[in-house]
């Protein structure tokens, strides 16, 4: 008698049966499997527009199952805003890295997060420059070498690198804010959880999400994966504290607008109802 065959593990639907050209230790791949389940188990695959910017992230739609628009180099979030606003119906997220969405692109990443656009941001901070040559990037270490600082990250003329998290979290606009990793099985969990989380809440209309995965790329690093993946514990983690740095509904709040308006409680011209 022929033996019933149960599938315990398999490549979800949304990720596309394709070779990626990510190196190896770099984590874009366990990332966007992780958003690829989601996809899967909120069965919203068919309704989803993504958003890939210029970067390593920038192949992304030949691997995601859902609609995916190119956009230019920083614009994912004005790109995504344009789509959700003219699709309201549909599921729209951006997945970007550290030197996309933290310096040309900071501008439409601060302004979109402070507006409260309901839309998913999925951001890979690898602390430099991936596609282009291994750069300085805004969040780039101190006294990190990079191609551009070979002495190391001189924070007296290039500043310090930029926590986005704790940026964002000071904007009334985001309704989540999470900063993962993904080092460890459990650690990966936890990056999916934070992912599915960030989509429901889009779902649900609470409002903008945004998920930081400190990641690393061996390549630039001039490491290999095993030492990426312990430069990062020993270097980037205490500078990058992982966990939820905004979360309305853990706050008590049924949406980022409701909780902003909370926090403005003490000024006149916003509890009389003029710029509700």
């Amino acid at each position: 008698m022929e033996k019933e065959t149960k599938i315990v593990f398999q490549r979800p639907h949304a990720l596309l049966p394709v070779v990626t050209n990510y190196c190896p230790g770099c984590v874009h791949g366990i990332v966007n499997r992780l958003v690829a389940e989601t996809l899967d188990e909120l069965e919203i695959e068919g309704k989803t527009i993504g958003v890939a910017p210029v970067g390593c992230s920038v192949m992304s739609y030949k691997f995601f199952g859902c609609d995916m628009i190119e956009a230019a180099h920083g614009r994912a979030p004005a790109v995504a805003t344009g789509a959700k606003r003219t699709n309201p119906d549909n599921i729209v997220f951006a997945y970007q890295g550290d030197g996309d969405l933290a310096s040309i692109g900071m501008a439409e990443t601060v302004h979109a997060a402070t507006r409260g656009e309901h839309i998913t941001i999925i951001f890979i901070n690898n602390a430099i420059y991936g596609m282009t040559g291994g750069q300085m990037a805004p969040t780039s270490l101190p006294n990190q070498v990079t191609q551009t600082s070979p002495y190391g990250r001189d924070v007296s003329t290039a500043g310090y690198p930029v926590r986005v998290c704790e940026l964002l979290s000071s904007l009334d606009g985001p309704a989540y804010i999470e900063r993962v990793c993904c080092d460890t099985p459990a650690n990966v969990r936890k990056a999916k959880k934070a992912i599915k989380k960030a989509f429901q809440y889009q779902i649900d209309g609470i409002g903008y999400s945004f998920v930081e995965v400190v990641a690393t790329c061996p390549t630039n690093w001039g490491m290999t994966p095993q030492a990426a993946f312990e430069w990062r514990r020993t270097n980037m983690l205490p500078y990058y504290p992982l966990g939820v740095y905004r979360d309305v509904v853990a706050e008590g709040y049924a949406n980022a607008a409701e909780a902003a308006f909370a926090r403005a409680a003490d000024c006149p011209l916003v509890t009389g109802g003029g710029a509700q």
